[in-house]
């Protein structure tokens, strides 16, 4: 609306500037080539005009001549470009589809029409790798590295092909010169790996300080991993510097109290130093959390020189803590089984062995049952009978990290090298079909009286039978047993070389 406006304003000027012209009197006269032209002001100023609007549109049309091969070499461009950011795409697309030859031909027409800019780069590296050809992504990976801009991303892609290639050295070395460039997540983590799977847990654990400040990781994990990592530090320390490894270990055990050794470590220093009422609500405290054999022992066992009974009552007061758990149980039966109160022993195992209970018994209740067995009436048939279920039996909970079982706790998985990968927890089981588990017909008693003892049949044995080193092996055995279940072997009720405890009716 403007600019019609404006247009009428100029051309009701033009038309008032010749009307005024018009009206003035006057001529004007050119000589030219010997000849006088004469003709009015009006005139005049019209042919001027006109003059200078034909010199106007033929510099015009000149200038479209002359500029003519360079706009329609900007086209050809345009076009090209055009072209090649179509088959970029379309490359792109293809890439990750998994579609070789339409990424290798759109790679190529990218090329041609893009250079080495770093889409086109990046589409060659990712055609190279889905051909398989290693040399070639690392080359490009090289070219986008030298660039300023692209830096980062070559570091990646030099890294990921280094761990592909198994040359860990140069990995590490590109993550950690990734991780100098820019807080990236990626560098980090690799960094950290590095330095815990080397076990150099203080460089690691500044690697975790600086993940943490940069935010690559968050705060939860990250005070998962400084406990971990304190938890290795004051492992390793030990009884040589026992301040540092005290102050380390209560700090991991306030960070996660999941990580046993730590609270065990701690409560161990503590009792040393006579804080017996610290170190046991710590370990009452971790054992309200989850129980743990290696907490009840250090609860146990917390102060040097107490008699078993002593022992004894201190495993049935950390056991009211937890009385569901079965590890309560467990604990009072092994603190009875060192004081010699067979039937306190077996008493408390009672629920775990009971013909029903929900679930069968486990391969540490099975051996607990046979070490009761042994010490009370030595090398009989119902031992080896517990020995041999312990073989079969379900495993108990154990430390697991990316499928490996261990029985101890470490800083770092053995299978991928992640920190803080152990959890405890029970391994899995291959079940039969019907997945339940059928308890024995007669059940086994959990004492024998003294009458079906004396009246028991006696069974002769070879002269070179020896039943100690028989049972030591059935034990190691047992101890050994497989982490899974084979479901489809029904369990005995007595041993192959025993009549077994009814034997006598």
């Amino acid at each position: 609306m403007i600019r019609l406006l404006l247009f009428l304003l100029g051309l009701a000027g033009c038309a008032w500037l010749l009307s005024q012209i018009a009206d003035q009197p006057g001529d004007v006269a050119l000589t030219f080539g010997g000849q006088r032209y004469e003709t009015s002001l009006l005139t005049a100023a019209v042919a001027l005009l006109v003059a200078i609007a034909a010199a106007v549109i033929a510099l015009g049309v000149l200038r479209w001549l002359t500029s003519a091969p360079w706009r329609w070499s900007r086209a050809a461009k345009v076009r090209r470009r055009e072209k090649s950011l179509d088959a970029l795409s379309r490359g792109m697309v293809a890439a990750g589809a998994g579609d070789l030859r339409t990424a290798q031909r759109a790679s190529e027409i990218a090329a041609k029409g893009l250079g080495e800019t770093p889409l086109a780069l990046m589409l060659r590296a990712q055609t190279a790798q889905l051909a398989g050809d290693r040399d070639a992504t690392r080359a490009t990976f090289a070219k986008l590295a030298a660039r300023d801009d692209t830096r980062a991303l070559g570091l990646r892609g030099l890294h990921v092909e280094a761990r592909r290639a198994g040359d860990h050295e140069a990995a590490v070395g590109y993550a950690m010169e990734a991780h100098k460039l820019a807080p990236v997540a990626w560098a980090g983590a690799a960094v950290l790996e590095h330095h815990s799977g080397n076990s150099h847990w203080q460089q690691a654990l500044k690697t975790v300080e600086t993940n943490a400040a940069q935010r690559l990781v968050d705060r939860a994990t990250a005070e998962r991993q400084r406990a971990a990592l304190k938890t290795a530090i004051a492992l390793d320390l030990g009884d040589r510097n026992q301040d540092e490894a005290l102050r380390l270990s209560r700090e991991a055990a306030a960070a996660a109290p999941d990580i046993v050794p730590a609270v065990t470590l701690a409560a161990r220093l503590m009792a040393r130093r006579g804080d017996l009422r610290k170190a046991a609500k710590l370990l009452e405290g971790a054992w309200r959390a989850g129980p743990h054999p290696d907490i009840a022992r250090a609860y146990v066992d917390m102060r040097a020189g107490d008699a078993a009974l002593d022992r004894l009552a201190r495993a049935r007061s950390l056991a009211r803590l937890a009385p569901d758990d079965a590890e309560s149980p467990m604990c009072v039966a092994r603190a009875a089984l060192d004081a010699r109160e067979f039937k306190t022993a077996r008493d408390a195992m009672a629920p775990l062995i009971d013909a029903n209970a929900a679930s069968r018994p486990t391969a540490r209740v099975c051996l607990l049952m046979a070490d009761i067995e042994e010490a009370e009436r030595g090398q009989t048939g119902l031992l080896r009978e517990w020995l041999s279920r312990a073989s079969r039996a379900p495993r108990d909970k154990a430390w697991i990290a990316d499928g490996v079982i261990s029985d101890t706790w470490a800083p770092v998985s053995p299978a991928t090298g992640k920190l803080d990968a152990f959890r405890w927890a029970m391994p899995s089981e291959r079940l039969a079909a019907n997945g339940a588990w059928t308890p024995p017909v007669e059940p086994l008693p959990l004492q024998l009286e003294p009458a079906a003892l004396e009246n028991a049949p006696i069974v002769e044995t070879p002269a070179t039978f020896d039943a100690g080193a028989k049972l030591a092996s059935i034990r190691d055995a047992a101890r050994r047993a497989p982490q899974t279940q084979v479901a489809d072997l029904d369990p005995i009720t007595h041993a192959p070389d025993d009549p077994g405890p009814k034997a006598a009716d």
